[in-house]
């Protein structure tokens, strides 16, 4: 149950699905209600696959290419860090990697949940390395079990907020989506220098 709950609010604070609310309404501003609701499913499911294959296969690539741990930490801390510092200071075009050239893009694809709402704005480099470290740490049968759950329900989450979009929109108004994205950014910097702390421990103690 820690495991769960731990890996929940972790993936929760770095893929701040709250703060792709004000994107999620510019982009599908001109679709149907019945439209938006099949967008946010599949971003869902998008981001729940894109999750899972970081949290099962990701150990495989860093063993191809030679990568530690230890190196993996610290560089999922620093991009965890960054992305919370952007959250922190509102900027959430720049941190979930959209801007107008990407903007206008969009406006003429039919289908926008795999590209840009399910990756980058919601799984990026962050939340694959939390799960690839997450998965070194916690491989015994009950964990990873926790860990598919805590996956799916943040899956699930993010369907409910995307599909309530505009509604959160209207009642929290920007001022309101700007205060919660940045407590979400204050949670997100601890945890990736919680990250680069524990690996540099670790470091320290293996000399």
């Amino acid at each position: 149950m820690d495991i769960f709950i731990y890996l929940f609010f972790a993936l929760f604070s770095v893929l701040n699905p709250i703060g792709t609310v004000p994107i999620f309404v510019g982009l599908t501003q001109d679709d149907t209600k019945k439209e938006r609701s099949r967008i946010s499913l599949w971003t869902s499911i998008d981001v729940f696959i894109i999750l899972m294959i970081s949290f099962f296969i990701g150990q495989y690539v860093l063993n191809f290419f030679g990568i530690t741990i230890t190196a993996l930490r610290i560089t999922g801390g620093i991009i965890i860090a960054s992305s919370g510092f952007s959250l922190l200071n509102g900027r959430f075009n720049k941190n979930k990697g959209i801007n107008k050239k990407v903007e206008q893009e969009v406006q003429v694809r039919n289908d926008i949940a795999l590209t840009p709402l399910a990756m980058p704005m919601l799984a990026g480099p962050g939340s694959m390395s939390l799960l690839i470290a997450y998965y070194q740490e916690h491989h015994a049968p009950d964990e990873i079990i926790a860990s598919s759950c805590a996956i799916l329900a943040t899956s699930i989450i993010i369907y409910l907020i995307l599909r309530s979009a505009h509604y959160l929109s209207k009642i929290l108004g920007t001022s309101g989506i700007v205060a919660i994205s940045r407590i979400v950014g204050f949670l997100t910097i601890a945890i990736g220098i919680q990250y680069i702390i524990s690996s540099v421990l670790s470091i320290v103690r293996g000399i």
